[in-house]
């Protein structure tokens, strides 16, 4: 099979197009054949070796958290899926024509959704998803004040949902040019996170679902409760837990019933994913640049195309 390889850590031109052994099934696992994996910002951070410290790579190494495709082959005992069955699921090596993980990674992929499409979901729906548990906890939100940074980013827009689903008053953290973009996310309250004097007059805080981190948490941190609490998908803010605050600070798990139903819900269309751009997957590298520039939708690639 063809994949991208990273042999080194380094810039976009680390990594190459190569051919690769397929990858075969163990006993729990499935197989698939990739019809669509998605850029992530976590890909260049492995690439360029800025959180080696925390998630080293063996290299050569093959990135890529997302995949979607037809299962082609099922280990012994998996009894959810068979072969060309249509899935999605968190993954390592999504860069590939071929990926293989634990069968509980995987889920169906819901009627009116395309495989193609599918695979720009995993990563962000369960991080998403899982970071509303993070920020609220075993509550169920009602009446709880709670501020989403990124509110537009793709991990943003799934807290956002998860936030209002569990009936918290959600106010979305953007920037101020996408003030007017912000309005599409259906919640009445938007916050200009580079303007200072808006967050001078916010309420008082419940909650912070941090999807930004930096100078942004930082100047939020004094507008939370003294004894609330900040979900964060980018590590423990400092001075959070000085001013008596609960921090839940973690990396996204598989979860393949809680990703069949996200999924569900991007199928019905009561939760959006806006996808950018398609590239071959021969163009990783230029689909890495483009991604990581920001401020767009979803980047695919497609190995197969």
């Amino acid at each position: 099979m063809q994949a991208i390889v990273l042999s080194e850590y380094g810039d976009v031109s680390r990594l190459e197009l190569k051919d690769r052994p397929e990858p075969e099934p163990g006993a729990g696992q499935i197989k698939i054949r990739v019809a669509s994996a998605s850029i992530n910002p976590v890909d260049w951070k492995l690439r360029s070796g800025a959180v080696k410290h925390l998630m080293p790579l063996e290299l050569p190494a093959i990135l890529g958290r997302d995949a979607a495709g037809e299962v082609v082959r099922v280990g012994a005992g998996v009894t959810a899926f068979k072969e060309g069955d249509q899935v999605l699921g968190l993954v390592n090596g999504g860069y590939a024509q071929f990926v293989v993980a634990n069968e509980e990674a995987w889920a169906k992929i819901p009627e009116g959704l395309a495989t193609r499409d599918a695979g720009a979901l995993p990563l962000v729906l369960l991080t998403g998803d899982q970071l509303v548990d993070a920020t609220l906890g075993p509550t169920a939100g009602a009446g709880l004040t709670v501020l989403v940074t990124g509110a537009l980013g793709a991990v943003g827009r799934v807290v956002v949902w998860g936030m209002r689903q569990r009936g918290a008053r959600v106010i979305a953290g953007v920037r101020s040019k996408q003030l007017a973009e912000a309005k599409s996310l259906g919640v009445p309250e938007v916050l200009a996170l580079d303007d200072d004097q808006a967050i001078a007059q916010l309420p008082a805080l419940d909650c912070v679902a941090d999807t930004v981190g930096g100078d942004t948490i930082a100047k939020l941190i004094p507008k939370i409760k003294s004894n609330g609490t900040i979900g964060s998908v980018l590590g423990e803010p400092a001075g959070a837990k000085e001013r008596g605050l609960m921090v839940s600070a973690f990396f996204a798990h598989p979860n393949g019933e809680r990703l069949a139903h996200l999924a569900g819900a991007v199928a019905a269309g009561s939760l959006h994913i806006p996808i950018a751009k398609y590239f071959p997957l021969s163009d990783a590298g230029e689909a890495q640049t483009l991604a990581e520039r920001g401020g767009i939708g979803k980047v695919l690639l497609l190995p197969f195309a």
